[in-house]
C-alpha cells in the first residue's frame, strides 16, 4: 500500500473545495447546493487525477493546473449524477 503524505491530502482535500464550487458554476442547475458540491469537488478531484494518469496525461503540478484537473472530475461526477437523478 503506497504511504500517503498527509499534506499532500489536506492540498488535495482543499483544491476538491474549490474544484466543486467551480463546477457548481459550470453545470448551471445540476448541482447539490454548496455543499453537495463541495463533496462532490473532492470526490470529482480524486476522479479527475485519476481519469488523467489511467490517460497518460501529465498530472499538472501547478496550483491552476492543479484545480483545473480536479474541477474536470468535479465537472463529470455531477454530470454523471445529474443523469441518474432525473
Amino acid at each position: 500500500m503506497p504511504y500517503i503524505d498527509v499534506q499532500a491530502l489536506v492540498i488535495l482535500i482543499i483544491i476538491g473545495l474549490v474544484a466543486g464550487w467551480l463546477a457548481g458554476l459550470v453545470t448551471q442547475g445540476g448541482g447539490f447546493g454548496l455543499i453537495g458540491n463541495i463533496i462532490v469537488g473532492i470526490i470529482g478531484a480524486f476522479i479527475g487525477f485519476w481519469l488523467l494518469s489511467y490517460l497518460n496525461v501529465p498530472v499538472p503540478s501547478t496550483l491552476v493546473g492543479t484545480i483545473l484537473a480536479a474541477t474536470l472530475g468535479a465537472v463529470i461526477l455531477l454530470f454523471i449524477v445529474g443523469l441518474l437523478r432525473r
